[in-house]
């Protein structure tokens, strides 16, 4: 019985889990850590008409029938048109549970010797293993979707992907539109943009700015430069690709863990770095740790 209940809703509850975290996610505003804004109406409105669904499909779907079990022995057919209701002899006179002179015991379930079999403790134990793991990884499902707070990605994800890559930044006709622009309003991905695409020295020569992201260290000289950094999301985090503008400033570490988040501002000029591959970097005039946003990613 035990198992038959959760077979029904192992599927409801898992689905609901995942529903409950959407909706949850959308209301304390971090849906915007898993996907880009663009989708959060879309995605809420298509998990509550999951939820209609999931609930309303439990509510129609035919229960297991509880005598049922599978095996028929209230009239056994010897398929010569005898019912082996009872210890009856079939028209080929063989007793319908004897056959080639051995026992078939279905109650005692005893072999041919008379010993009880050790395989009727065998499925109790098994069901009830899986009917815990069912609940297991129900519970765990919760845990990591309700309980757990989402993380934002971190340099652990930047080791794996390429900061400043073609695809984060903006492209060539982009670059150009920046360049004409007001600098007021530029987020990291900009100037990360601007330095990809090799605006070159003469453009930063009297720029200044002032960007926000987390300390990730330069692999190339990781003792004197780090990148303020923050994440490009197109669709969702899966996608995400780092960005970030370097920073000059021996023995940074001491003073700036990796991965906590800082503001820097100030004005650009050459790197004096002999092992970056920069070759124009942020001098920060100012540079102060500060909390996470509300919005860590840019789009």
């Amino acid at each position: 019985m035990r198992e038959r209940l959760l077979s029904r809703w192992r599927g409801v509850l898992l689905s609901l889990v995942g529903i409950v975290a959407i909706v949850w996610l959308a209301a304390t505003g971090r849906l915007g850590l898993y996907i880009h804004p663009r989708y959060f109406e879309f995605t809420v409105v298509m998990a509550l008409i999951a939820g209609v669904l999931v609930i309303a499909a439990f509510a129609v779907l035919p229960g297991v029938r509880d005598g049922d079990d599978g095996h028929g022995h209230d009239g056994h057919d010897g398929g010569d048109g005898c019912d082996c209701g009872g210890a009856c002899v079939c028209g080929d006179g063989h007793d319908g549970h004897d056959h080639d002179g051995h026992a078939h015991d279905h109650d005692g379930l005893a072999d041919a010797d008379g010993h009880e079999a050790t395989g009727s403790g065998i499925a109790p134990r098994r069901q009830l293993f899986w009917s815990a793991m069912t609940v297991l990884v129900i519970a765990c499902t919760a845990a990591a979707l309700l309980v757990v707070p989402p993380q934002t990605l971190t340099t652990a994800t930047v080791d794996q992907r390429d900061l400043n890559n073609s695809v984060a930044v903006a492209n060539a006709s982009e670059t150009a539109q920046l360049v004409a622009s007001d600098t007021a309003g530029f987020t990291v991905k900009d100037w990360a943009s601007l330095m990809r695409q090799g605006a070159g020295e003469e453009y930063f020569a009297d720029k200044t700015a002032e960007v926000t992201g987390f300390v990730t260290p330069d692999p190339q000289d990781p003792e004197n430069v780090f990148y303020v950094a923050r994440f490009v999301v197109t669709c969702c985090a899966v996608d995400a690709q780092p960005v970030g503008v370097p920073v000059y400033l021996p023995d940074w570490e001491e003073t700036y863990p990796v991965d906590s988040w800082v503001t820097a501002s100030g004005g650009f000029g050459p790197n004096p770095s002999t092992s970056s591959a920069q070759a124009i970097v942020l001098e920060p005039a100012e540079l102060a740790p500060t909390d996470e946003p509300a919005e860590p990613y840019v789009y």
